[in-house]
């Protein structure tokens, strides 16, 4: 019995977790605010005055972005990206309290997680199929379907009975393995993440120490997450395994290795700890570790108590885009209608205008009239293939698109852009004014002013 007690004795004692239930207000009995009556109204504006729109001019064919009542209705995502083996599951079963119980992630040296697993708040401890969780309309997954039978078998979800999963969903990822061929994986791995990252509150790019070799991989991955950076928090994880000395230099490598692949003004923050529940290793700075998982639960606690107003910027942003391709097929249309005459071959006038849109200044003059940001224009090669697929002539006219009762599809969407949304957004009763999404955010506004030239 000897060797046991050894054993026992080198067992790894575990930190104090009171920090974890305190920020992020675990034991707090107050009903989580009740958001149905929000979420019932932001439902009925995006059925009653953004989806016809949608449907009428085929947006999901430009984007493939369809919204599903479970993605309006679901929790906010926490999304764990990053190399194979830097501690993304023990993350997510130290967060959770996993650890040593029949529920934990499985976690080692080897490359172990092959699923995407989806880890949801259930009233008892019970693994799903993928194939059944997107079968499930009522989940916020059934768009996955589309990415096949070898995707789904690679899919998981996992119900746990737990407080924080009530108000929040985390997804483990399958860790990056650089010299791995997309087509090994048997399902478009890239695209799969370009779901997950389109749909995460908040992106954990979780690295080690050891492994902050950038391989083409990882390279794609920054290169989809482009547009995110806000959202995106990089954390270099096991730092206790590390002398000071040796810990100040990987750092600087993690910024060296990531500055091509992320060229905003402002870095996102980088955190720096061991998230696990062992004791941090002696001679090390376990104060700073510990302040920066604090600062890492202050941020998952802001997603989470920000969750309604996102989601409705969310919706709105989807309505901006919306309107915009409304706009420009309308626009396409009118020219084509314009240009044709009772001898010309319709194949040849249209493919002259989609060819080259600028010489009947199609996008100027979207710019021009309707208070559209460039910077939220679509790009003009996707429309060569976009009506490769949808005929012209199978659109109408966004005049048409109007009906005695139901008023016209195009002031719908825009009163929902102007008004309806900023409303449900003040309503929230969080003292927050709905200016939150004016136009100085979005860009829906005027031609921005020219600081340098005198009034």
């Amino acid at each position: 019995s000897l060797p046991e007690e050894v054993e026992d004795a080198s067992e790894p004692t575990k930190r104090d977790r009171s920090h974890l239930e305190s920020t992020l207000k675990l034991n707090e009995d107050k009903p989580t605010d009740d958001v149905s009556g929000v979420l019932q109204r932001l439902r009925k504006i995006y059925h009653s005055s953004i989806k016809p729109l949608e449907h009428s001019y085929r947006y999901n064919e430009l984007r493939q972005h369809e919204i599903t009542d479970g993605e309006i209705t679901s929790k906010p995502m926490v999304l764990f990206l990053g190399p194979w083996s830097v501690g993304k599951s023990s993350m997510i079963n130290y967060l959770l309290g996993l650890d040593d119980t029949p529920y934990q992630l499985y976690t080692g040296a080897e490359p172990t997680t092959s699923e995407f697993t989806v880890i949801m708040h259930g009233p008892k401890l019970k693994t799903i199929e993928g194939i059944v969780m997107a079968a499930d309309s009522a989940r916020s997954f059934s768009p996955l379907e589309k990415f096949g039978q070898n995707f789904l078998e690679k899919l998981i979800g996992i119900e746990v009975p737990h407080k924080l999963l009530e108000r929040v969903t985390f997804v483990d990822t399958p860790g990056i393995i650089e010299n791995r061929k997309q087509q090994e994986r048997g399902y478009p791995f890239n695209d799969v993440c370009q779901w997950f990252i389109d749909r995460a509150d908040l992106i954990f790019v979780v690295f080690d120490p050891t492994k902050l070799d950038v391989g083409l991989e990882l390279e794609m991955l920054f290169r989809q997450l482009k547009g995110r950076e806000s959202q995106i928090r990089i954390i270099l994880n096991k730092a206790d395994s590390l002398a000071t000395q040796e810990l100040m230099r990987v750092y600087g490598a993690l910024f060296w290795s990531l500055a091509p692949l992320i060229n905003v003004t402002e870095p996102p923050r980088v955190y720096v700890s061991s998230f696990w529940p062992h004791e941090y290793h002696p001679d090390t700075h376990k104060d700073l570790f510990l302040k920066e998982e604090i600062s890492l639960l202050e941020d998952l606690n802001q997603v989470i108590e920000n969750r309604m107003e996102n989601k409705i910027a969310f919706i709105r942003q989807h309505a901006i885009r919306v309107r915009i391709h409304a706009l420009l097929v309308d626009r396409y249309l009118q020219t084509y209608k314009d240009k044709m005459t009772f001898f010309s071959d319709g194949e040849l006038v249209f493919r002259d205008i989609v060819e080259d849109p600028d010489k009947f200044f199609i996008f100027k003059s979207i710019l021009a009239k309707t208070n559209v940001s460039k910077f939220d224009l679509p790009n003009r090669e996707a429309y060569k293939d976009f009506f490769g697929i949808n005929p012209i002539t199978s659109f109408k006219l966004l005049s048409q698109q109007c009906s005695y009762m139901g008023g016209c599809f195009l002031e719908k969407i825009e009163k929902a852009i102007t008004r309806e949304l900023p409303d449900l957004l003040g309503s929230l009763g969080l003292g927050k004014k709905p200016n939150v999404l004016s136009c100085d955010v979005t860009g829906c506004g005027e031609t921005p002013k020219n600081r340098y030239r005198k009034p």
